[in-house]
């Protein structure tokens, strides 16, 4: 499998290349150059199949022969090593938990993945790596998990300070060893920025070799499929349309959930429910799409106001606004919509979900307004414990911490405060 530039200016790349360097030397994301439908029978008859094998039929392709069947499998099943369940809160409404993972979100899929690919692509190879990255909450946490004592990798997390969470900021700061991070006074927008600059700027470049572990990269974007699949396995029987509603920032999400479409999993139709980083609901509604400052919410891993992955999803659309909109719709909430539905589903389903699980449920709920007959999920992305201020004030409740939690809450926080791009790019060259 070959990748392409999307701004279509730089070479073409094998899947090693687009996993190691992440972002294209022209600033475009990498994009695989065919998506081969999997046969229909595939689908027909998923509840046969295993998650591993299913993982593993959905994701081949991307990977080639670059990384040999075998141990493919074997760092399927390292990434999948826990559960996804679907829990019904409403008639005919689901919640898909993403978030039994290590640092209990559902970036511990991409995270871990990518975390192998890598090991496996540095594997005998002396030269050091370092994964530069930038997190609105839960990304730096499962990346820092991920890539936690692999061999020739260096982790740098640039996240902004007091706009995460409590618990989200103990899980990518106090782990050490190859983890660094970065308090950047400004927005998640702003970090992300830094970041594709330190991509381009060849005096960093010339010293060492960079790679992104947000979404933008191929093997922390593309492995997001599977629950997508794993989800619909679990409900195929029911004979219905299934449609899913997910709470959308970087968008590389639900992108992988429209690839997962392309591929051929029989779903009707998406859903990207956000907060007040409104920039796609806009979008949708004028046709014009405009990046914008972002606001901070409630809702912190998607106060994005200039998304990455919303080009990928053009392309899978082959830009075409109108097949777009067909399999997509848009809808933004604010802090008190969401706080509300929090309530709702407390009192009504003795069910917590986070303040990011509630915006997605609130898209589902206004899409199902004009829809009747269909199977709908939300997906809740992250353990409402990593909220604990917000949520806990809305159902008048304590909530006990897992374990995953309870092992780094009370560590000691490390972090290095910057408040430029020069002070990043000296901290890494001086690193």
């Amino acid at each position: 499998m070959k990748y392409f530039s999307l701004n279509n200016n730089s070479p073409k790349v094998s899947f090693q290349d687009a996993v190691i360097k992440g972002i294209a030397p022209d600033k475009g994301l990498y994009f695989p150059e065919n998506i081969k439908k999997l046969p229909k029978f595939f689908f027909e008859n998923m509840e046969n199949y295993s998650n591993h094998e299913i993982a593993f039929e959905l994701i081949k392709q991307f990977v080639g022969d670059e990384i040999p069947e075998k141990d493919l499998k074997k760092i399927i099943a390292d990434t999948l090593n826990f559960d996804f369940p679907l829990i019904e809160i409403e008639d005919g409404i689901f919640s898909l938990e993403l978030f039994h993972g290590p640092t209990m979100a559902f970036k511990d899929v991409g995270g871990r993945f990518m975390a192998r690919c890598l090991s496996f692509f540095n594997k005998g190879n002396d030269n050091k790596i370092t994964i530069l990255v930038a997190t609105s909450g839960d990304t730096g946490g499962a990346v820092a998990s991920g890539f936690l004592g692999v061999k020739g990798v260096n982790v740098v997390i640039l996240y902004p300070s007091g706009k995460v969470s409590n618990v989200q900021e103990k899980q990518l700061t106090t782990l050490g060893q190859n983890i660094k991070a970065l308090e950047v006074d400004g927005t998640f927008d702003d970090c992300q920025k830094m970041v594709k600059i330190a991509f381009l700027d060849t005096e960093i470049t010339n010293q060492m070799q960079l790679t992104s572990a947000n979404s933008i990269n191929v093997s922390r974007w593309l492995p997001q499929m599977f629950y997508f699949a794993f989800a619909y396995k679990q409900l195929k029987n029911k004979q219905k349309n299934v449609v899913f509603s997910i709470p959308s920032g970087n968008y590389g999400n639900i992108c992988a959930g429209m690839m997962a479409k392309q591929l051929g999993l029989p779903i009707f139709h998406f859903i990207a429910a956000t907060n007040a980083n409104r920039v796609v609901p806009n979008y949708f509604e004028t046709g014009i799409y405009e990046p914008m400052k972002s606001i901070q919410t409630i809702s912190n891993a998607m106060d994005v106001g200039d998304p990455s992955n919303f080009i990928r999803i053009q392309k899978i659309y082959k830009n075409n606004f109108k097949a777009l909109k067909k399999d997509l719709s848009s809808y933004s909430f604010t802090d008190y919509e969401t706080r509300e539905a929090m309530l709702k589903i407390y009192n009504s389903s003795n069910y917590i979900a986070d303040p990011h699980g509630a915006v997605g449920y609130l898209g589902l709920k206004k899409y199902l307004k004009k829809q009747s007959d269909i199977l709908g999920v939300f997906l809740e992305t992250a353990h409402p414990v990593k909220f604990l201020d917000v949520v806990e004030p809305v159902i008048n409740k304590t909530i006990e911490l897992p374990p995953q939690i309870k092992a780094v809450i009370n560590k000691t926080k490390e972090a290095t405060a910057i408040q430029s791009y020069d002070d990043l790019k000296s901290f890494l060259l001086n690193k």
